[in-house]
């Protein structure tokens, strides 16, 4: 008899077979019925859905709530169905269904994390509707959506979820109108208002409802002011912000970066951006999406604006606001994309908790501290010298200058080289041309006389220290000018240096 001729006819073994037949067809009829319930609930929910009736009216109603310029009935659908889930009336187990695979990647508190969050977009373009995009599809139930602008045919390039029949309406309402019909669970607070100073209070405000502050700020604004405003308030309230910096002109996806605002480098918004928020003394602590990607022959460079435009009148006057571009930029339609749903998945990850690598700032803080004390030792030298030699003079004397006054010095205008050799090792700031006249700015009397020096960014330049000894020695003790010392290439580029930081002086 054959193993299994003697298995089979075993009665252990046929009693064992009997219960896992039993067992997969009690497993099968218990599948069948849950999904005979979901599918249920699903039909349910659809033919719950009030007919239109009076669709004239109807879509007429939804216009003045901030649709489209044409809403369909489709539209209409999605808001009735939209505000049904918002009041509560949607099964919670097809949304879970819906988010399942978030759900198994993230697990079930940090799902649940993701669904309570709050979070504000500022700059509904590109790269702003695609980071709304993946946070709705991802589970974030409240968005609050800043933008003054409206869709434009030249929009579609690059718009996560805009149509031709969107061209004309709010950018705010577009988005709400299409994400809608994909997740009508998530509440929108709408916004179409431009992002400043005055109004930041407001839009960057907790959300109405429970008073829950943004779990974050996703900043996807292209100008610089503005961006900078905002970055500013940010770091000041201690709100979550990350920033995306320029996607125009970029086309290598593999060299997109989530990094400090410290280390962002060969990007020009950003490097703008760097220097103005090192100005008000913000040297890190502000996550960035930028891009490594450097430009050069035959790449895309911001389009020159034509010259019968200049004819018009100035150039600030042709844009549609103040202060914002008037100018074409050269945008790949992918790129947009790439750095939103990065800056979306760098939220979703730090809301729920998800482990990611971060990388890291510079870590010249101490490098940036002995700056700031040399340059103090610096004018205490200087004003004793003018002065004579009194060392009563210089104590307490202080200097008009922070820690990010040296970061911008040294990384942005002189690049972390020095301006005589371009070394950049011990690097050291020292006044560029001997003080004409005291140095020393006395304010009040006796103990409470307070002593500061006049020094000004455009003062100083970047040396190595055994340089700086030489310069000292030569022209601020000396009876040289810069001149006498150095050929007429490194004086001529210095100035020039000079001359472009007395620009960044207002911005302090």
């Amino acid at each position: 008899m054959s193993f299994f001729e003697r298995t089979t006819a075993s009665p252990r073994a046929q009693l064992a077979a009997t219960a896992i037949a039993s067992g997969v067809v009690v497993a099968s009829a218990i599948l069948g019925y849950q999904r005979l319930q979901r599918d249920g609930r699903i039909h349910e929910l659809k033919d719950s859905i009030p007919s239109l009736g009076d669709e004239g009216d109807a879509l007429r109603r939804l216009n003045s709530h901030g649709g489209a310029s044409t809403a369909t009935k489709e539209d209409l659908r999605n808001e009735i169905l939209a505000r049904r889930a918002q009041a509560g009336d949607y099964d919670d187990t097809l949304i879970l269904e819906q988010l399942a695979r978030n759900r198994v990647f993230l697990g079930a508190v940090g799902l649940g994390k993701l669904r309570e969050a709050f979070v504000i977009v500022v700059g509904c373009g590109g790269v702003g509707s695609h980071a709304t995009a993946a946070l709705a599809r991802s589970g974030v139930s409240r968005i609050r959506l800043v933008d003054f602008d409206q869709v434009t045919l030249s929009s579609l390039n690059r718009h996560a979820v805009a149509t031709l029949a969107d061209v004309g309406s709010p950018k705010v309402h577009c988005l709400r109108r299409r994400l809608l019909a994909i997740a009508p669970w998530v509440r929108f607070d709408l916004r179409q208002e431009k992002y400043w100073d005055e109004a930041a209070e407001g839009l960057l405000s907790p959300w109405e409802e429970d008073g829950r502050r943004p779990d974050f700020i996703i900043d996807a604004i292209d100008n610089i002011d503005t961006k900078v405003s905002l970055l500013k308030y940010c770091h000041d309230h201690k709100l979550p912000v990350i920033s995306s910096m320029g996607a125009g002109c970029k086309s290598d996806p593999t060299r997109i970066l989530v990094g400090d605002i410290g280390t962002s480098t060969d990007d020009g918004l950003c490097r703008a951006t760097r220097r103005r928020l090192k100005l008000l003394g913000i040297t890190k602590g502000i996550p960035t999406v930028y891009s490594t990607e450097k430009t050069g022959d035959g790449k895309a460079e911001l389009l020159p604006l034509p010259e019968d435009e200049f004819k018009k009148g100035q150039v600030g006057d042709l844009g549609v606001l103040p202060d914002f571009r008037v100018r074409i930029l050269p945008v790949l339609g992918t790129m947009p994309a790439v750095f939103g749903y990065t800056v979306a998945n760098h939220i979703i990850l730090s809301i729920t908790g998800y482990p990611h690598d971060y990388v890291p700032a510079k870590g010249r803080e101490k490098m940036y501290e002995g700056l700031l004390a040399a340059v103090q030792g610096g004018e205490e030298k200087v004003l004793r010298y003018i002065t004579g030699g009194d060392p009563s003079i210089s104590v307490g004397l202080k200097v008009p200058l922070t820690l990010g006054d040296m970061a911008f010095l040294v990384e942005e205008i002189f690049r972390g080289r020095s301006a005589i050799s371009r070394l950049s090792t011990r690097l050291t700031l020292v006044r560029w041309r001997k003080p004409k006249s005291s140095t020393l700015i006395r304010i009040g009397e006796g103990s409470d006389e307070q002593k500061s020096s006049n020094v000004k960014l455009e003062d100083l330049v970047c040396m190595t220290k055994e340089e700086a000894t030489r310069h000292v020695k030569h022209i601020l003790r000396g009876d040289h000018a810069p001149e006498e010392l150095y050929n007429p290439d490194v004086v001529e580029e210095v100035e020039a240096i000079l001359r472009d930081t007395a620009k960044y002086e207002k911005y302090r």
